[in-house]
């Protein structure tokens, strides 16, 4: 399944209003993380897989990357990326991420920012961007984490008076897809256990660098009181891992 809520006007509408839609990277709680599993990107040539409206390809240019391309299944999302993009060294195509078929070895660097858990065939996706990495390229990903991906509903569990008790999960290891509830709107994710990510990526010809499932900072937790539950269950997987 390829489904494309991103070009419906109402949930389009939703989520430019999100607070990383409108501030970029800097809004997005897992951002400082996942920059810091990235390489030198001065002089590489980049590939953002569910780019959306860029924010990941321009920063890759302004550290100095000599192409950057964005790949992306919603026309609403490209359109905004264009508009925000004055820069000819970004290209942005519109395409679903399972269907990438560059040249072997084209890219230095392959990233991906939550998208990935919109992929049914994850394995089929780490082979191909194997293939458009150079030996020693780095492909570096964000997804939600599995223990939030487990039960479709993605809630707390409640006291009568409200407060949360705990994050339930069931099911963690029945795969597949998850109808979840985003924006107002059923969106179909899939549930994969954390073995599962690693071993396809080494199955896929990768070595782990690092694995991050963002543990809230001292800094995070005093600048933003919300990061509090995030200390009680993860919500992001981040992996950074090299083709050898």
């Amino acid at each position: 399944m390829k489904e494309n809520k991103y070009d419906n006007a109402v949930f389009f509408e939703k989520y430019s209003a999100m607070p990383r839609s409108v501030g970029g990277l800097e809004s997005a709680g897992e951002w400082q993380t996942f920059r810091s599993l990235l390489p030198v990107l001065d002089g590489k040539k980049v590939l953002d897989l569910g780019c959306g409206f860029g924010w990941h390809c321009r920063y890759a240019r302004e550290q100095g990357a000599a192409s950057v391309t964005g790949i992306d299944l919603s026309d609403n999302m490209l359109q905004r990326a264009r508009e925000m993009t004055n820069d000819p060294l970004i290209e942005y195509i519109q395409m679903p991420i399972e269907d990438i078929s560059f040249g072997e070895g084209e890219f230095d660097t392959v990233i991906s920012s939550l998208a990935i858990h919109y992929v049914e065939q994850f394995g089929d996706l780490c082979r191909r961007v194997n293939d458009c990495l150079k030996n020693g390229g780095q492909f570096v990903l964000s997804v939600e984490h599995p223990v939030f991906t487990a039960l479709a509903a993605q809630d707390w569990h409640y006291s009568q008076s409200g407060e949360k008790l705990h994050w339930p999960v069931d099911g963690y290891h029945l795969e597949g897809a998850r109808t979840a509830r985003f924006l107002g709107e059923n969106v179909v994710k899939y549930h994969r256990t954390l073995s599962t990510y690693l071993n396809v990526l080494l199955e896929s010809g990768f070595t782990l660098a690092k694995i991050s499932e963002l543990q809230p900072t001292t800094e995070m937790l005093e600048q933003d009181p919300a990061w509090h539950e995030e200390v009680r269950r993860p919500m992001f997987l981040l992996l950074s891992v090299f083709k050898a």
